[in-house]
């Protein structure tokens, strides 16, 4: 399974981004192209540990089964699948520094396991860095997949 710590993978993220256009429309979703890099830099960022979250009643029920749905079977996350409110970007942004932004937190992530979070995910509970790493790869490889790239 790709992951973070793979830098093929990296570089292939950073390219399917930099395809990415101010016009670019979503097969899915509300989201400009703006704000999905807003969003996907915003989830770096937690995976990063720059912010925590409140664990999930669900999440503590159903996490750990979803999570290794996606990370140990490969199902990519489903269209419309559900976001912390925290991490959701509503408002107008402009691509190029978001998407910088992102670039940066993901080879910040990328640089080794110590950068990683030791908090557990709101949803999927305690995390290794490995699968914070390639749950971090499914989500990102979705919102792209949610514009085509």
């Amino acid at each position: 399974m790709k992951n973070l710590y793979q830098p093929a993978v990296v570089s292939e993220l950073h390219q399917r981004f930099a395809t990415l256009r101010p016009d670019s429309q979503p097969l899915w979703g509300k989201m400009t192209a703006a704000q999905m890099a807003a969003h996907c830099a915003r989830t770096m960022e937690y995976a990063l540990g720059e912010f925590s979250l409140k664990r999930h009643p669900i999440g503590r029920l159903l996490g750990r089964r979803v999570l290794r749905s996606m990370i140990v079977d490969g199902k990519p996350m489903e269209r419309h699948a559900p976001t912390h409110k925290t991490v959701k970007v509503t408002d107008a942004r402009e691509l190029e520094p978001e998407r910088a932004r992102l670039d940066r937190a993901i080879d910040r992530f990328a640089g080794g396991t110590a950068a990683c979070t030791k908090e557990p995910h709101f949803f999927f509970g305690a995390m290794t860095p490995e699968e914070w790493a390639t749950f971090s790869y499914v989500h990102l490889d979705h919102h792209l997949r949610q514009f085509g790239v």
